[in-house]
This record gives structure tokens, sequence and C-alpha cells, in this order.
């Protein structure tokens, strides 16, 4: 089956809103401050976004805070045309901890990561029906870390269930990642070493120290 091209998908939906005269309503999912940059540069000029700060996965709370605070910052300093609204949801790690309960053990990027994906794109789901916006999507796309075809796919399926509409995207292409990482630099912001999670800090913590080790060798 060949693979969906989810960026394309994305252009063919911005076209279709230029062509009709449109600049529809946003509600944006960022997990921080620089996967969000380049994706702000590439959605800016053709929605009307609000960020939406919900990731009860990250731990430590000061680390949350951190990412929220340099989230902030940025939508400060980035100037767009149309103005970028936030909304911020309260700290909710126990919402995490209940969903990954039996899935400690899981690799980064299987199961446990589905089901954190899916966990946060319903909250954003949820809120963009509540509050009327034209699309919900995500950020989260950008990181080669991140199954964006897994991402899409819970998108759709929610966007059917609460009769709204997902902005499709792979925000990876057209070196998106790479875009992200001159923006950080330009903006100086705050780049984490762990995508959120305790899990995620440990195992990241567990390969420097295997890295480590190799260098002392």
């Amino acid at each position: 089956m060949e693979k969906v091209n989810y960026h394309r998908k994305m252009l063919e939906i911005i076209s279709e809103n230029e062509d009709k005269g449109l600049v529809p309503t946003l509600l944006l999912h960022t997990c921080c401050a620089p996967c969000s940059s380049a994706v702000l540069l590439k959605l800016a000029d053709h929605f009307h976004i609000t960020v939406f700060y919900y990731n009860p996965n990250i731990e430590p709370y000061d680390e949350y805070v951190k990412r929220k605070e340099e989230q902030i910052r940025f939508l400060k300093e980035f100037h767009t045309v149309y103005p970028i609204a936030f909304l911020d949801c309260d700290y909710d790690a126990d919402a995490f901890l209940k969903m990954s309960k039996g899935l400690e053990s899981e690799k980064e990027g299987g199961i446990r990561c589905h089901k954190c994906y899916r966990l946060r794109l319903e909250k954003t789901a949820q809120v963009a029906k509540e509050k009327g916006f034209d699309y919900f999507g995500t950020s989260l796309t950008v990181s080669p870390y991140k199954n964006a075809e897994k991402i899409n796919e819970i998108g759709e399926e929610l966007a059917g269930k609460y009769a709204l509409s997902f902005l499709y995207s792979d925000f990876k292409k057209e070196d998106g990642y790479k875009k992200s990482i001159l923006m950080s630099k330009e903006y100086h912001l705050y780049r984490q070493d762990y995508c959120g999670c305790l899990f995620s800090k440990e195992a990241r913590e567990k390969e420097k120290r295997l890295k480590a080790l190799e260098k002392s060798l």
C-alpha cells in the first residue's frame, strides 16, 4: 500500500482555503517552543492560530513550567501577520500516569508513545469542538523521533469522532526539523534533550551514560 503524503494533504487544505479567500481558525497543540517554531513559520500566514499547551506527559513539574514559559516567550517575540493566541492547560501529570500504567517498560516510540499522542490530540479535539475552531492539529510531526503516520491516523479518527477538521501534517518535510533547530538558535530557545516523560528522561540518561562509558574505554 502506498504511503499517504500528509504534507501534501496539508498543502492542499491550505490551497483550497486560499482559493476561497478564507483564513480559518486553528487550535494547534504544541509540545515546546523549538518544535513549534518552524511549524508556526509554515502556518502563520494561512490560519488564525491559537497555540494549545497541553502536555501532561512532561515531568518533573519544573521542566513543564520551563518549557511552557519558553513557548510563551517565543510567541511574544515571533511576529506574524495574524496574532497568535495562547491557551494554557493546568498541569495534569496524573492523566499521563494513568494512561501509561502497565506500559512503563515499553520502548520509546512504541505503544506508550502512541497512547500519549492520542491523549494530547483528543484533548485538543475536545477543546477545538467546544470553542468552535475550524481545524485542530499538532506540531508533533516536526520531530524525526515521532511517528507522523500514527499521529495523522489518530487525528483523522478523532476528527470523525468529534465532527471536526483535522490539519494533516508532516512538518519534517521541506527541512522542517532543520529549520526548527536554526530558529531555536536565532531565538535562543531552550532545547530539552528528552521528549518529556520520566521514562524518556531515564532512557536518555542511560544513553548518555553508555556513551560516556564508551568514550572512557
